[in-house]
């Protein structure tokens, strides 16, 4: 990261983003951006850059796997109560 950059939200809820950030994040007209919002604020990354990091954290492990156990488990505490 590289410092702030000041953005003013204008009155139809828009925001302009810097080109100095436009830049260092290649994002060019169109790109496709998400806004995440967390207790501590919004988190802006464009959609690709999400999508590898999903991936990324993701990678090893077995989704399927991990639901079926759980719904297993689940089963079980269901027929033992």
């Amino acid at each position: 990261m590289s410092g702030t950059e000041p953005i003013r939200v204008g009155n139809k809820g828009r925001i302009v983003l810097p080109a100095a950030i436009r830049e260092r994040r290649n994002w060019a007209e169109g790109t496709a951006l998400v806004a995440i919002e967390t207790e501590r604020g919004v988190i802006l990354a464009a959609r690709s850059e999400l999508e590898q990091l999903v991936r990324e954290q993701l990678a090893g492990t077995d989704l399927v796997a991990d639901l079926l156990a759980e719904r297993r488990a689940a089963s079980r505490r269901e027929d033992s109560a």
